[in-house]
């Protein structure tokens, strides 16, 4: 994606079914939010994306954040390819510890 993502905003891969919500974006941008390394686009304007294909990069539910925990990302459909922002790949985020009940 060209412009800065902004939180709500729904991306697609260019060439997979993964699709992701912004959950919280930087306020410049460094880089495209890219996909088995095409950039992301707009859901809307996302082309078809092959059935048949064996969802093997992002996981769905899973929540992807930069190594800076600047950019965040919930993986609404699950498809092959990596994620990255700005050539750095995503990790997905830990889970919070919830605190102990004695």
């Amino acid at each position: 994606m060209a412009l800065p993502a902004r939180p709500g905003d729904q991306l697609a891969s260019a060439t997979s079914t993964t699709r992701v919500i912004v959950i919280r974006a930087p306020a410049s941008a460094e880089g495209p939010i890219e996909c088995g390394g095409l950039p992301m686009v707009a859901a809307r304007d996302a082309p078809a994306a092959p059935a048949d294909e064996e969802p093997s990069g992002t996981l769905i539910g899973k929540r992807y954040v930069d190594a800076t925990d600047t950019l965040e990302l919930l993986c609404t459909a699950s498809g092959a390819g990596q994620l990255t922002y700005g050539g750095q790949p995503l990790h997905i985020k830990a889970p919070k510890a919830l605190p102990a009940s004695d």
